[in-house]
């Protein structure tokens, strides 16, 4: 549930904290669940979506930065499409577990622990690619800041690739579809809330966390004030959760509305690239 608005404060200003503790936390949970399905990745198992496959073309050879990477699984679905990757997240335990996977696979991969806003200095390298999303933008709290990082991140030709869930998806109650939240909020939504999306079983000591909701214009406007140049903005009708207990799976990790029941954007992907 929402805290009260008396206790929103001085919960922005533990941000870091709250968010960093609930993460890691969640961490062996997640290591351990069938939604993560980590065997079966190990396995061979993609954990890409078919679109971003397609969007991202070929990767052979490229150098790629993953903001906000938690347990790393679509850090090494990149590097086994061809990338040199190299991920990052602020959850020491999500770090060593992203590493520990990459052995478990046999890959070669970078990992780093770093605030996503201090990527520039923890990497200290340039990227052809900068890859991030799904369910990453809304625990960052300067969108302007962080596209900054990512335009820095870039060399000069290289892209940000951006998977995200859609805002509009938030909205919404979980089973009636009757709109809840706003979609424009200027400050920040604060939860306590002890449950986790890939164990539904599990209670959370950690259970206070800090979110920001971010329209999709605040997004690309961000991503142009940093000097990037838009070259596509897609919005889809899947998601890579059940949202609603009602959807139909249409693919791995992947699922859509019923017949019935209204077509609604469910995630969006961004292509930007910075000028030579």
């Amino acid at each position: 549930m929402r805290v009260p608005d008396d206790e929103i404060q001085g919960a922005v200003g533990d941000y870091l904290a709250l968010n960093r503790a609930s993460w890691d936390e969640r961490v062996p949970l997640h290591v351990a669940s069938g939604f993560y399905a980590v065997d079966r990745f190990v396995a061979g198992e993609e954990h890409l979506h078919g679109f971003e496959i397609n969007e991202l073309g070929d990767l052979s050879g490229k150098r790629i930065a993953h903001l906000q990477c938690h347990l790393g699984m679509d850090t090494l679905s990149l590097a086994r499409h061809g990338a040199q990757v190299t991920g990052l997240d602020f959850s020491p335990p999500a770090i060593a577990e992203a590493r520990a996977l990459a052995s478990s696979c046999g890959m070669g991969a970078r990992f780093v622990v770093a605030n996503v806003y201090d990527a520039v200095e923890a990497l200290g390298e340039t990227y052809d690619v900068v890859y991030t999303g799904k369910g990453a933008l809304c625990w960052i709290p300067d969108l302007r800041a962080w596209a900054n990082v990512v335009a820095a991140l870039l060399v000069p030709g290289g892209a940000l690739y951006l998977s995200e869930f859609h805002p509009f998806l938030q909205m919404l109650t979980y089973e009636t579809l009757e709109f809840e939240y706003p979609y424009f909020n200027d400050q920040a939504e604060v939860w306590d809330d002890g449950s986790d999306y890939a164990d539904p079983d599990a209670k959370l000591a950690n259970e206070r966390s800090v979110e920001w909701p971010h329209p999709v214009s605040e997004v690309i406007c961000s991503i142009i004030d940093a000097g990037l140049r838009i070259e596509y903005f897609h919005e889809w009708r899947e998601v890579s959760f059940a949202r609603f207990s009602f959807m139909e799976q249409v693919g791995p990790r992947l699922y859509r509305m019923p017949a019935g029941k209204p077509d609604l954007p469910l995630m969006y992907s961004i292509r930007a690239s910075k000028p030579t």
